[in-house]
């Protein structure tokens, strides 16, 4: 049987205070190479990847998301690759012209338990179709900014070669769409304006993973 692994769903009662979930700390960044123009550095949370080869949500929202194939590998992944001016190897947007700058969108799971407080109901955070889910920085922040996501990563694990931080740049908000009313809660749409996070391209080789991470950017963006 294919393994499937799903992120809990978030709602009202799902914020924690205190651990990795309200990681608020920026110091100043440790040398990297080519991240001197990112300054501050925030540790987060990469609690959920997600990779998906075609598109699930096309047609009328009403008909509902195409189903998952027998075939499909699992879009929920413990680790993806990343390729400069691409975007993540293996995921629909890979190198699509149409999708230049936002080839990676990034999300940040606060933003979602809000939504999820606003409509009183529980939002899969899977069902927003985004990619990288953090936890630990005010994500919205990062529209029209350089930053970095580093991976803390075991020795040894075979990626030196792509390049250790992985810079992005962030351009535009990921505005939420009609199919948010029918795949993650009715009054989605609307709730998650403002909180569907941001629309990137990488701008260098490298892989991230579940677990913890640092963020490096140019101004603070760490949650109060």
């Amino acid at each position: 049987m294919r393994r499937r692994r799903r992120l809990a769903g978030i709602g009202r009662s799902s914020a924690r205070p205190g651990g990795p979930a309200s990681v608020d700390r920026v110091t100043p960044a440790d040398d990297v190479a080519g991240l001197d123009d990112l300054p501050f550095r925030t540790e987060v949370e990469v609690a959920l990847l997600l990779v998906s080869p075609r598109h699930r949500y096309e047609g009328r929202p009403a008909d509902g998301a195409q189903p998952v194939g027998a075939d499909d590998p699992d879009e929920s992944r413990d680790r993806i690759e990343l390729r400069s001016g691409l975007g993540i190897v293996g995921d629909r947007y890979f190198a699509a012209r149409a999708h230049v700058h936002a080839s990676v969108t990034v999300i940040g799971l606060e933003g979602l338990e809000a939504v999820g407080t606003a409509i009183g109901a529980t939002v899969e955070p899977a069902a927003t179709r985004r990619n990288v889910f953090l936890r630990g920085a005010d994500v919205e922040a990062l529209r029209g900014e350089p930053f970095s996501l580093e991976s803390v990563l075991p020795a040894g694990d075979g990626s030196d070669d792509l390049g250790r931080a992985v810079r992005f740049r962030g351009y535009r908000a990921a505005n939420p769409c009609a199919w948010m009313d029918h795949e993650v809660a009715p009054g989605a749409f609307r709730a998650m304006r403002g909180r569907g996070g941001v629309r990137c391209d990488p701008e260098s080789d490298g892989v991230l993973t579940l677990g913890p991470a640092v963020l490096r950017t140019a101004r603070p963006v760490a949650l109060s």
